[in-house]
């Protein structure tokens, strides 16, 4: 009872001022866009608010592997995903200023959708593929332009039971298609704060394994499936055995 009770308190009293201060920090990293596109002070405003989002579980995080990332280089990274707490996440983890892809339904926000659109989160649209592509492809390029990275869980979604599921090509095409290396990244203890689904958010130990990155300069698309593969192998090696699905 105790269990459930609290959990429900603390996503009560913390989630619904986080997501108002969500708006206020959208607003001001708006204002300084148009002041300076690619003002420093976005990247720092993008990380406190990431700091900020795991406290309301809170969620601590344990970061392993990041001096295997050249903080002069652009890279795709691939996650696995779990969570909603895994941009956060990610967000943190990356030594290196990334960009991901967001759902549609978050540009219906005013203000937020703004803020998205200036600082370069690419918009999908699951319902249009065609469209979806194309808008994705404007979007990396643009990301690349601007000295981006991106972060990109290749499930698609989150996982339903905790299970690392199949990975699709969609990543490894940007990555070989762009040139830029993939970075494997393994995230643990997200699901166990935030299941999907669930209305309540749980404490929890997250922690992220930054593997070595994977070049792409010698690939083709021919190489998307092998790289794939060796990427969820890369994954699945910092996870417990009863999380590989």
């Amino acid at each position: 009872m105790l269990r459930r009770i609290l959990p429900s308190v603390r996503t009560v009293l913390l989630l619904g001022p986080f997501l108002i201060s969500t708006l206020l920090f959208a607003l001001v990293v708006l204002v300084i866009s148009y002041i300076e596109k690619d003002a420093p002070q976005i990247e720092r405003i993008i990380r406190f608010w990431s700091r900020l989002f795991l406290r309301t579980a809170p969620l601590r995080l344990e970061i392993e592997g990041q001096e295997h990332v050249d903080p002069s280089r652009q890279y795709v990274f691939v996650a696995n995903h779990l969570s909603n707490f895994d941009i956060p996440v990610m967000l943190l983890t990356a030594p290196v200023p990334i960009r991901f892809l967001a759902k549609k339904e978050l540009y219906q926000i005013p203000v937020l959708a703004q803020a998205m659109t200036r600082i370069g989160i690419i918009k999908t649209d699951r319902q249009s593929q065609s469209a979806a592509h194309a808008e994705i492809n404007e979007g990396v390029a643009a990301a690349k332009r601007r000295g981006h990275s991106l972060i990109i869980f290749p499930e698609g979604t989150r996982s339903d039971d905790g299970k690392l599921a199949p990975f699709k090509k969609g990543a490894f095409r940007i990555a070989i298609t762009n040139q830029l290396p993939v970075v494997p990244v393994t995230i643990h203890g997200t699901w166990q704060a935030w299941p999907p689904g669930s209305r309540l958010i749980y404490p929890s130990l997250a922690r992220a394994v930054v593997h070595q990155p994977i070049p792409t300069r010698d690939l083709t698309v021919l190489d998307i499936n092998a790289l794939k593969n060796r990427v969820r192998d890369a994954v699945a090696s910092a996870l417990p055995e009863d999380a590989i699905g």
